[in-house]
């Protein structure tokens, strides 16, 4: 389908347009990448991996080198009015297991995620889009270089205030609560310990706190408004800045799109749905958004397509809601507002179940089934994972008694409990490792088969 004069354009080399060329790159499709920035970004921003995005850098083949350049996040240490301290953690530490192998929260600054993900990308820097106009096969784009060219697709990762969406007249929906903000800054502090993530509380709220980032010399500064400033907020609790990078003045911004597909235009990340950082939902969702839609914009076909946004607008609007509820209980100064041990916000339970590439064949499905992330499990001298790895469908037969072509035969004890299979059964991965197909009949998977192949 994909010749060099039919390839897809990505607006915004952010985590959510990078993660959409990966998935482009291994597969052939030709793509361009432009970002309006004439310099990649160099702030912290998001510096929070959820442990499902962990398994999407998996499948890139790109975890080993984000283990490498982060950290867990560390233990809160808050300083007391009194001079007293108190040591406590959001999320307790939770121990991987066979079916999830990266349980906890992986911290690093944005600008690493975005460096790592962009190695080996050639994104076009300082190109700008200035227009947008449907065209028969195709979308014409013009960039503030003055060159006019044409897509077979566009892609709209350009952030909050993305240009795609407002070239397409697509309303950006909620509320932005302009007295609540937040100053943020990469900063670094003379003497102050990296062991621990520093809180100074004041009351039910905080006046500051710095989080050490993995593999920098940098905290992550944050304050709420206050006419200090940045020098002032640390020496104010006794410490010192020796220099101040990245800033930015966060506001409070809740606001999602009723739409993800234009014509052959989509929008994915903060260009679809902008969060409150709390929970450390919103540049892991934009991945995740990038991993469903890579691989059906390769297949061309329309009707898949259209399920990009069928799947992906619930999950905005659900992760909205946390997020949102999480930013309301730290505004108002609720007892355990910094509180993050909900398993929801680590993103392994999102499901696509009862959506339109769900096929849960079964007449007793069990507790786990057709549009739900496949777990790990042990399968020989391997894992789960590392057949799915790649850009691939993969077809797992459990128990099965016979021969089957191109399939994986598991019989490992521990991969049918994780699986929750006790009768021969066949499940069709898809290619973002969700269950399309699980069935006791081959008919079944092929129908699946033919249903997401390319056009």
């Amino acid at each position: 389908m994909f010749s060099e004069s039919k390839f897809i354009m990505i607006v915004g080399a952010g985590p959510t347009g990078l993660t959409l060329a990966r998935e482009l790159q291994r597969r052939g499709v030709p793509f361009r990448i432009v970002e309006r920035s004439a310099e990649p970004f160099t702030g912290s921003r998001g510096k929070g991996l959820q442990p499902r995005t962990q398994e999407v850098l998996d499948d890139l083949g790109l975890i080993d080198a984000f283990r490498a350049a982060g950290g867990e996040y560390p233990e809160l240490l808050l300083h007391l009015p009194d001079g007293s301290k108190m040591r406590r953690r959001m999320d307790p530490l939770h121990e991987a297991t066979a079916q999830v192998p990266y349980p906890n929260m992986l911290m690093l600054p944005q600008w690493r995620t975005c460096a790592l993900l962009a190695e080996g990308v050639p994104v076009e820097l300082g190109v700008g889009v200035t227009g947008l106009k449907q065209v028969e096969g195709g979308v014409r784009v013009t960039l503030d270089s003055g060159e006019i060219t044409t897509a077979r697709y566009v892609v709209g990762a350009d952030g909050g205030q993305s240009t795609v969406r407002k070239l397409l007249g697509v309303p950006f929906e909620g509320e932005t609560h302009e007295t609540e903000r937040l100053t943020i800054a990469d900063v670094r502090i003379e003497g102050l310990s990296r062991e621990n993530w520093h809180i100074w509380p004041d009351g039910q709220s905080f006046k500051l706190g710095l989080c050490p980032l993995p593999g920098t010399e940098d905290f992550q500064l944050t304050a709420p408004p206050s006419d200090l400033s940045i020098d002032e907020l640390v020496s104010d609790v006794g410490m010192k800045v020796t220099r101040i990078g990245w800033t930015s003045e966060y506001r409070a911004n809740m606001r999602m799109v009723s739409r993800y597909r234009v014509g052959d235009v989509f929008l994915a990340g903060d260009a679809a749905h902008v969060h409150s950082p709390a929970g450390g939902q919103g540049l892991n969702t934009g991945i995740q958004d990038a991993y469903n839609l890579g691989w059906k914009l390769a297949t061309g076909n329309d009707r898949l397509l259209d399920t990009y946004e069928e799947e992906r607008l619930p999950v905005a609007a659900e992760v909205l809601g946390i997020s949102t509820r999480l930013h309301r209980a730290a505004v108002d100064r609720e007892p355990g507002a910094m509180n993050r041990e909900d398993p929801v916000l680590r993103q392994l339970s999102l499901t696509y179940r009862g959506g339109p590439l769900a096929a849960e064949c079964r007449p007793a499905p069990g507790s786990v089934r057709a549009g739900d992330r496949a777990p790990d499990a042990p399968c020989g001298d391997v894992t789960v994972f590392d057949l799915l790895r790649g850009p691939h469908p993969t077809l797992l037969a459990f128990a099965w008694p016979g021969d089957l072509p191109h399939a994986h035969h598991i019989d490992d004890p521990a991969a049918l409990a994780a699986y929750d299979i006790t009768a021969p059964t066949l499940v069709l991965v898809r290619p973002d490792n969700y269950l399309g197909c699980v069935t006791h009949d081959p008919a079944d998977i092929e129908r699946y088969e033919r249903s997401i192949s390319p056009i």
